[in-house]
């Protein structure tokens, strides 16, 4: 029998029960859909974590401030005041593994620009913070040095301000009014969105840290040039654990910290390691994800074989007498492993419709971030086809082994 003549007589027998073929082909189609909606789900998850990494920047350390101890009592975290612009200049120059060091300081602040007016934040630093972020300019350009040294009234503007005060129109040479200081903008930001706790990363106003200091902070931590954090970027290929150590070590010099004290005044946070740990969480729930949805497939496949061995044993009498007439085993067999392998596929190709169906009802009507591939799919059929293979296998052997003499005997 050639192979088109069995695929042809597979078909006709899955036709002849119908009803039947569905039933067993659910368990399959429950589980590709499954499979194909829990590694979209995962696969989304994954993809937010590595979009807020490139959001964030790569390879960046934040210092903040510590806490301060009164009377006994600790004030809780970013009580101590003590980090300072001089603090950011001496990583950047004493610590080899460090690219960039960019002092921070920021507020909120009402936003004039003509008729218009936005409460946004506020951000005092150097052109070393766009570099830290990894953040181009769409257009304008960066502060120059003599404005960053003399405190002159410029800004860079984000998307969510350009479009809140100005709208379509170019902002560029524009003024606002930042608590009555004008400042003009000198550059647009291009959009980075939202980090990871939700924020708008493009509702941002950034000046020179120098007039950020003397013309809206003001005040003690003004003159003592003061800042919120310092944000570190550390050169591509160095190892981010010995770097951490080595600011470290340095800040408890600048800090008089004494050897074998535990408390520090300052706090390191490794954000590019949260972060990588968070995309390994996600990566290690898709398999699981993935591993329980093809549970389902099992399932089915053991519904599979279950039909196919009820199948053999209903068409008993017809298969000796094909054999009487001169079919071989294989023949035999190769039919029936067909018939298994038709259902599973059949079966996968309705799981992948209502897999897709399921994301995208997930991503529109959920609100999660969902990422369907091309893999995942050809992944979740090609299984199912395998365990049609597999648990096909033995009710077609069963059936190519029958005697013809007692196949039909058989009542």
């Amino acid at each position: 029998m050639s192979l088109w003549a069995a695929v042809r007589a597979a078909w006709r027998a899955l036709r002849a029960n119908a009803m039947r073929s569905l039933l067993t082909m659910l368990g399959v189609i429950i589980g590709v859909a499954a499979v194909i909606t829990m590694v979209a789900v995962g696969a989304g998850a994954t993809q937010r974590v590595q979009d807020q990494m490139k959001g964030l920047g790569s390879n960046i350390m934040l210092v903040l401030p510590g806490s301060v101890t009164q009377a006994g009592v600790r004030l809780g975290a970013q009580t101590s005041q003590g980090l300072t612009e001089d603090d950011a200049l001496a990583i950047a120059l004493e610590i080899p593994e460090v690219q960039v060091a960019s002092p921070v300081s920021r507020t909120s602040a009402q936003l004039v620009a003509g008729n218009a007016n936005w409460s946004g934040q506020v951000l005092g630093s150097t052109n070393d913070y766009l570099e830290v972020r990894d953040w181009p300019l769409e257009s304008g350009r960066a502060f120059e040095t003599t404005e960053m040294l003399g405190g002159a009234k410029v800004a860079l503007i984000g998307q969510t301000v350009a479009q809140q005060l100005f709208g379509d129109a170019d902002p560029i040479d524009q003024v606002i009014r930042v608590r009555r200081v004008p400042v003009t903008v000198v550059g647009l930001l291009a959009r980075k969105g939202q980090n990871a706790s939700g924020q708008d990363q493009d509702d941002l106003v950034v000046v020179p840290i120098s007039t950020f200091r003397n013309r809206i902070q003001g005040g003690a931590a003004g003159r003592l040039k003061r800042v919120g954090s310092i944000t570190v970027k550390v050169l591509e290929g160095q190892d981010m654990k010995a770097a951490e150590q080595s600011v470290r070590e340095l800040l408890r010099q600048r800090f008089r910290v004494a050897p074998g004290a535990t408390e520090e005044p300052f706090v390191i946070r490794n954000l590019t390691e949260i972060l990588q740990a968070q995309e390994a969480s996600s990566r290690v729930m898709t398999l699981l994800l993935a591993a329980v949805a093809g549970i389902s497939l099992l399932i089915g496949g053991i519904g599979i074989m279950n039909i196919m061995l009820v199948s053999v044993t209903e068409r008993t009498r017809e298969i000796g007498l094909r054999m009487a007439l001169g079919a071989r085993g294989r023949d035999v067999l190769t039919q029936f492993l067909i018939e298994a392998v038709t259902l599973s596929l059949l079966g996968g190709a309705i799981g992948v419709v209502l897999g897709a169906a399921a994301t995208w009802a997930v991503g529109n009507f959920a609100g999660w971030q969902v990422s369907l591939s091309a893999s995942a799919v050809v992944l979740a059929v090609a299984f199912s086809a395998a365990v049609g293979v597999f648990f096909g296998y033995y009710p077609a052997r069963r059936a190519a082994r029958l005697q013809p003499i007692e196949a039909l005997r058989h009542e």
